[in-house]
């Protein structure tokens, strides 16, 4: 994808960076022109971002669109191709306002829906282009044996249709080391990556996984793994190394398992473990109010937190799984606030990572150099002025 230009270079006035400066960053096309100290830009649609902290914008490596939305359906959800484009791009949507702008999304295909679902997804993934970023991944049910055949078939249907992520759930397959066999061929065949849903519970699945996936470009990451935190730690240990080794990602989804693929029971990804052994590891939102979690907000900030809140990493550690180190397993290039890097950006109102995590309501969100959502919060409290109490302060001039 190349570039964008826009007339007029953006002008970002007075933010905040989460290393403590105070800057000015202009933005011409989708790239970040420069960025000075406070005041010393000019040239170019000013906003004022003072009282913003100024971040990289998350990225969602783990969703599941095409069910997204249905839990107050009041029974099966409809797959009519309408329906899941209507539901993929309110997703979508409901995401980018909370400052991602690029999305992974696990499709199912096979059985009696065949590519329907599919072809929505890649639909809604033209009419959001230049909104949003999305990513498909194809998941075929079963892959071995006789019932194998026509989910292999479709699969490399898919993929020629335009999926471009290789995925599948290995532990609905009666075989589940021959059905991650298949699916690392495919992906080779392709020039693919590799995305797989698993519990994670099984440790020789692991390691058989991670010997088969060792040097497999362009990268094989899984998740939620849930299940590989209730093993015991000695069994973790080794599993994060071989999967270190073998340079195997590991996407967490610290809201709980995801439903939609029928995840086999309660827990979280051990991320501390995994990271002390080497593990990349991203954090995404998963199910997003369907019915395995009517209540889910899609929000990497909220995913952040919780990663912080469980005690797994610090803040600042949280917002890069869901920001740079989610970028990276969708294979995107790193995003700083400097000068030459993507114009991948989002705006809170904080002043600094953890106050972002913890009540960022406000948020500015930029897309390849350009405003792509606003969303603006202001709190006040009744008799403040008998109570002799200050009001919400704000900022010289509130550009949400």
């Amino acid at each position: 994808m190349t570039d964008t230009a826009t007339d007029t270079p953006l002008l970002l006035c007075g933010a905040r960076l989460a290393d403590g400066r105070t800057v000015d960053v202009r933005i011409g096309g989708a790239r970040i022109e420069a960025v000075g100290t406070a005041g010393s830009l000019t040239d170019g649609t000013r906003i004022d971002l003072g009282g913003y902290l100024l971040l990289p914008a998350p990225a969602e490596p783990h969703a599941h669109l095409d069910s997204a939305m249905t839990a107050g359906c009041g029974g099966p959800p409809s797959y009519e191709p309408e329906d899941v484009q209507r539901r993929v791009t309110e997703a979508v949507l409901l995401q980018l306002g909370h400052g991602t702008t690029a999305i992974r999304t696990h499709v199912r295909i096979g059985d009696v829906a065949g590519l329907s679902a599919l072809e929505a997804v890649l639909q809604a993934r033209r009419a959001l282009r230049g909104l949003a970023e999305l990513h498909t991944v194809a998941v075929p049910r079963l892959l071995t044996g006789i019932a194998g055949a026509d989910g292999l078939a479709v699969l490399r249907d898919a993929l020629k249709m335009g999926a471009g992520v290789v995925g599948g759930c290995p532990d609905l397959d009666p075989d589940p080391g021959g059905y991650v066999e298949i699916l690392l061929g495919v992906a080779d065949e392709f020039g693919l990556p590799v995305d797989l849903h698993t519990d994670g519970s099984d440790p020789a699945r692991l390691a058989r996984l991670a010997a088969m996936a060792g040097g497999l470009r362009p990268g094989v990451s899984i998740g939620p793994c849930g299940g590989l935190g209730r093993l015991p730690y000695e069994a973790v240990g080794r599993a994060a190394g071989q999967l270190a080794a073998a340079g195997v990602s590991v996407v967490a989804l610290p809201q709980g398992g995801c439903g939609a693929l029928e995840s086999r029971g309660p827990g979280h990804a051990p991320v501390r473990a995994l990271r002390a052994a080497g593990v990349r590891v991203a954090a995404g939102s998963g199910a997003l109010r369907d019915l395995a979690n009517p209540v889910g907000r899609g929000d990497p900030l909220e995913a952040a937190f919780l990663l912080a809140s469980y005690g797994e990493c610090g803040a600042a550690e949280a917002y890069d799984a869901v920001s740079g180190l989610a970028r990276a397993v969708l294979g995107l290039p790193e995003v700083r606030i400097e000068a030459g890097f993507p114009a991948e950006l989002l705006a809170v109102r904080a002043d600094r990572i953890e106050a972002a995590l913890s009540l960022a309501y406000s948020r500015i969100v930029i897309h390849r150099g350009r405003v792509v959502s606003r969303t603006s919060a202001v709190r006040e409290f009744t008799d403040t002025l008998a109570l002799d109490l200050p009001r919400q302060a704000r900022s010289r001039k509130d550009p949400a």
